[in-house]
């Protein structure tokens, strides 16, 4: 009898030590939110050399100093990065936008982001106004998806979020490895049609080509205007053109023939481009073009001309990205273009001196936003309300 005692003394000890006797307590919300607010690290904003302006403008709209950080360009033109501050424990928002100096962009941007994942950073989010390499996002003959590269180096340098805009083919997002919100800077756009043009009432959203379709076709609606299409275009470059993959093309009169003697593959003539038309009416009103960005503005100056003369009496260009790459600002100034509206993604402060027609939309207050909900972990499909998938 005192055997079975003893036996179940220690049984019943036993079973307090591993708890069994105890229900494991319930996080109420309160403590669930004291949890997740220790699990996050503290924000902490760098700044790379492409755009300075627009890094301290969301720094101060967000209401914290910017981070100290020293970046050297050697004379070989090696960079080298040094974070001046602690980044351990931290979640580190890299704000890093592409400009002409594309490639030293994207290097600099990476071995910032592999210096706080190096120094033990709780997450590394990117947050890149425009992303480089975004146009190279099919294949080009021989060539290679260089936009899927940029994405994976990107997620091997330590990223484990990024915040871009207006991207210039949206699938590209499924090239990374992690989160990519898109944001939108149509709604900005829009407003500055709305405020700055008193008659915009009288004005026609123009496609500069049929790929633009629906991205004006989605400004015509939300302004409940008209739209009118450039149906026709010069020739394209041949890095342009539509890839074939194919073998050198056939001689005249030449057949394929299996070894039955049957044709297998019928000679297709060459497309010929159509000279420029104009499908809609533009005479008496405001022509405004629109397009995700304007880096060669040869096109859109003969668009600017076409439409003049059928009888357009004002012409604006209406784009997120402002690249204005070579001799961009004088063309414009020379052009039938009456202004061009871009946003403060890309630095042009030096082409806006050369050219009085450009003018400039702050948007730092939506990445501002994007940084605030992703850090406090909110939803951020209040940035994409009444916004279209083809913005």
């Amino acid at each position: 009898m005192s055997l079975t005692c003893s036996i179940n003394f220690w049984a019943k000890c036993r079973s307090s030590i591993t708890g069994h006797w105890f229900h494991k307590p319930r996080l109420t919300n309160t403590m669930s939110i004291q949890l997740q607010a220790a699990q996050k690290g503290q924000m902490l904003v760098l700044a790379g050399t492409s755009h300075p302006e627009l890094a301290q403008l969301v720094a101060s709209k967000l209401g914290i100093r910017l981070g100290e950080i020293t970046i050297y360009h050697k004379q070989n033109r090696e960079t080298q990065v040094e974070i001046k501050e602690s980044v351990r424990g931290k979640d580190v928002y890299i704000i890093q936008t592409g400009t002409k100096d594309t490639n030293n962009d994207i290097m600099e941007l990476m071995i910032i982001a592999y210096a706080c994942r190096t120094s033990a950073a709780n997450s590394i989010i990117g947050v890149i106004p425009y992303l480089p390499y975004s146009k190279q996002s099919k294949m080009r003959k021989r060539g290679c998806i260089v936009g899927k590269l940029v994405a994976t180096m990107l997620g091997k340098a330590g990223f484990s979020h990024v915040i871009t805009m207006d991207l210039h083919q949206k699938e590209i997002q499924g090239f990374f490895s992690f989160p990519v919100d898109n944001l939108r800077a149509s709604a900005f756009l829009i407003d500055y049609i709305q405020t700055s043009l008193p008659d915009y009432r009288n004005a026609v959203i123009v496609a500069r080509n049929p790929n633009s379709v629906k991205r004006a076709t989605s400004y015509a609606e939300r302004l409940r205007l008209g739209i009118a299409v450039i149906h026709g275009e010069e020739r394209m470059a041949e890095c342009e053109e539509d890839d074939g993959r194919t073998s050198p093309p056939l001689q005249d009169n030449t057949q394929v023939k299996d070894a039955f003697g049957l044709e297998l593959l019928p000679q297709v003539a060459a497309k010929e481009k159509p000279p420029f038309n104009v499908v809609g009416d533009v005479g008496g009103r405001i022509a405004i073009i629109v397009d995700d960005m304007i880096d060669d503005v040869v096109a859109f100056v003969k668009v600017a001309e076409i439409l003049k003369d059928r009888g357009a009496y004002k012409v604006l260009v209406v784009a997120t990205h402002g690249i204005l790459s070579s001799d961009a600002p004088r063309l414009i100034e020379d052009s039938s273009i009456d202004e061009v509206v871009v946003t403060n993604t890309i630095p042009h402060e030096v082409q806006k001196m050369q050219c009085h027609k450009i003018k400039t939309v702050d948007i730092s207050v939506l990445l501002c936003e994007a940084i605030r909900r992703i850090h406090n972990n909110e939803s951020m499909s209040y940035l994409f309300r009444n916004v279209g998938l083809d913005d």
